[in-house]
């Protein structure tokens, strides 16, 4: 490896710093939405509801280990919770993705799967996804609850109805 191209102590220090900042930022700025999500979720999954999650990329990894988490055991041991992400099967990704466009990928799945009471969580860093916003869309037009978790930009069409905004501009931290 050329010395140039390593980390430096410093350079690692900085970007644990700034995530430790946003950390901090967003549990003050986002305290009461994540609450208001929280009793959302409480009361969606005890009523027998299920939660989707969607995103591209990164935020398709974070959507699935948010429903692993609630299929496993986040923080307890306790019994499965019904959680499903949008982003993961092949088959139905190419599929819908050859068939019907990228834009489609996860309104046709929403569409298909989502029930009046389900809790939808779209995944966005640029807030600009063309698919999630439309797989939002769809959740709210099939009576489920929303929320879009987005980096600062929010979310820049459309609306859900809990919007999670990390106060960041930098993909690494939100």
């Amino acid at each position: 490896m050329k010395p140039e191209a390593r980390v430096t102590m410093q350079a690692l220090g900085d970007y644990f710093h700034e995530h430790q900042l946003v950390v901090d930022q967003s549990l003050a700025e986002l305290c009461q939405p994540l609450m208001a999500v929280g009793d959302v979720l409480v009361e969606a999954l005890g009523a027998g509801h299920k939660v989707l999650t969607f995103g591209n990329g990164g935020s398709a990894t974070q959507a699935s280990h948010f429903a692993g988490e609630l299929v496993g055991r986040f923080l307890k041991n306790r019994g499965p919770l019904p959680a499903v992400t949008l982003s993961s099967d092949p088959g139905v990704v190419t599929c819908i993705g050859n068939d019907f466009g990228y834009g489609a990928l996860f309104e046709r799945q929403v569409e298909a799967l989502a029930q009046p009471g389900d809790v939808a969580f779209g995944f966005t860093t640029s807030g600009k996804s063309e698919n999630v916003q439309r797989g939002l869309a769809m959740a709210r037009q099939k009576a489920a609850v929303t929320v879009a978790l987005t980096g600062s930009a929010g979310l820049s069409r459309g609306k859900a109805d809990y919007l999670l905004d990390i106060p960041s501009a930098s993909t690494s931290s939100t």
